[in-house]
């Protein structure tokens, strides 16, 4: 669809309402952290929101590794989007996704959910796109099929699956070469997740499955880290690094630093070092966490405003967070690089506080937009960075105060309780929490029917 390129209505900072006698009409894309914070932020203001997702649930992603390691269940770490705002008369949900957006209607075109009716265009006055990002496969989307994420619910199921069948592969394996393949865990990406969950996948095998099987000694399994830098945990000071480095190995992971994938199949991944010579690791079970690019929706946008696009996706938006030439259309989140002052685009890490202040910002400007002012320019505040890496070890870095052990481990909890949506995943959370760190069992291993299609995996599925 084509876009017009003049600013719809009056220009940066004024109302844009085209009928005085209807309510602002605020349409929001994504339930994630930036669109369910813009949503929240307008709550009681007068306006009609409409949030829209392919998704009816709020997904709390920093916890979804710990879905696919058996740590939590699906439910505590996501949350119905109408329950969140079912006593906000305001605000409305729908189910859909997005087929594109008409920025000269000012519609957004919505294509149905499976078997749902297919919805009507949706009409705005302002729009917030949040719509998030996904893995990076780097130009071998092939690999996805050997090696799942963890950024969504249904692929940490799938991770889930694989990682539990994998040990009960190497239960039923006579031939110890196999049997060795099969209890070999391979996490691309030394990130904060990469970090997380290949300590997760440590404890699954060294604590909370000793003594589950006759045959296959889960304690002698392989988990991997393959990082292409030279450290784990790049984003953090080098000293942190060097903690959380130790703190894995005592885990019983091995960090393989300085090495890029250049192939993954069903039964290994072949990697090349910095002198570029190969090697070819045996491993059935890969768990990607390296590299992400932009939702598609980004690209979108930046087609139909003239708006810049990064290698990774992203749209380059003004400092308000709205794309050029369009003033009544925000964008934020993942999907976004921010215009600074001196004209140059600024990538924000992405993690869940800029999604959110993101958010709030933004459900500040609309309400000043309503009230005839305008919004100063966005701002990031920095409030540090937290990484998990077993029972009573993590590291952070919060404004220069650098803490390890258990003190950053706790730290890690009462952040992420803090931010988890609704009352009773705070508290279901911190039982299960509670109950796993006095017994280091994991209530929820279940190895379930995964989306995707398991080819050459065990065939083994029970009912959630």
């Amino acid at each position: 669809m084509a876009a017009d390129s003049r600013p719809q209505g009056p220009g940066r900072g004024g109302d844009v309402l085209s009928a005085p006698e209807r309510a602002h009409r605020v349409v929001i894309v994504g339930g994630g952290f930036g669109g369910l914070h813009a949503a929240r932020g307008l709550r009681g203001a007068d306006v009609e929101i409409t949030l829209i997702d392919r998704r009816n649930f709020h997904l709390f992603q920093p916890l979804s590794y710990q879905v696919a390691t058996g740590a939590l269940s699906p439910g505590e770490v996501a949350y119905p989007l109408r329950a969140v705002f079912k006593r906000n008369r305001n605000v409305r949900v729908l189910l859909a996704e997005i087929a594109g957006f008409d920025l000269r209607r000012r519609e957004v075109v919505l294509r149905s959910v499976g078997d749902l009716p297919t919805p009507e265009p949706v009409p705005y006055d302002t729009l917030i796109v949040a719509a998030g990002s996904h893995y990076s496969y780097f130009g071998h989307d092939e690999w996805r099929a050997h090696a799942a994420e963890v950024k969504s619910l249904e692929s940490a199921l799938t991770v889930r699956s694989r990682i539990l069948a994998a040990f009960e592969a190497a239960e039923l394996e006579r031939d110890p070469h196999r049997r060795a393949e099969w209890l070999t865990f391979a996490v691309v990406g030394a990130g904060p997740t990469g970090v997380e969950m290949a300590g997760q996948i440590a404890e699954l095998a060294r604590d909370s499955l000793r003594g589950d099987f006759r045959t296959a000694d889960p304690g002698s399994g392989r988990i991997l880290l393959i990082e292409a830098g030279d450290r784990v945990l790049t984003g953090f000071p080098p000293s942190l690094s060097a903690k959380a480095e130790r703190s894995l190995r005592r885990l019983g992971v091995t960090p393989v630093l300085a090495s890029t994938v250049v192939d993954v199949d069903g039964t290994g991944v072949t990697l090349q070092d910095a002198d570029d010579a190969t090697r070819r690791i045996p491993a059935r079970t890969v768990v990607w966490a390296a590299g992400v690019t932009a939702s598609g929706l980004a690209g979108q946008l930046a087609e139909l405003t003239g708006a810049e696009k990064d290698r990774a996706g992203r749209v380059t938006v003004e400092a308000d967070l709205t794309l050029p030439g369009h003033p009544e259309v925000f964008a934020l989140g993942d999907m976004v690089r921010v215009r600074g002052r001196d004209g140059t685009a600024i990538t924000f890490p992405g993690v869940a506080p800029v999604a959110i202040q993101q958010g709030r910002y933004v459900a500040k400007a609309a309400r000043a937009r309503l009230r005839g002012g305008a919004a100063p320019p966005f701002r990031y505040h920095d409030k540090g960075n937290l990484a998990t890496i077993g029972r009573a070890a993590a590291v952070a870095d919060i404004k220069g105060i650098k803490l390890s052990g258990f003190l950053a481990w706790t730290t890690w909890l009462l952040v992420h309780l803090f931010y988890l949506v609704g009352f009773q995943n705070r508290l279901l959370v911190l039982i299960r929490w509670s109950i796993s760190f006095a017994t280091r069992g994991r209530g929820a291993r279940l190895i379930t029917r995964s989306a995707d299609a398991d080819a050459g995996r065990p065939a083994a599925h029970l009912n959630d």
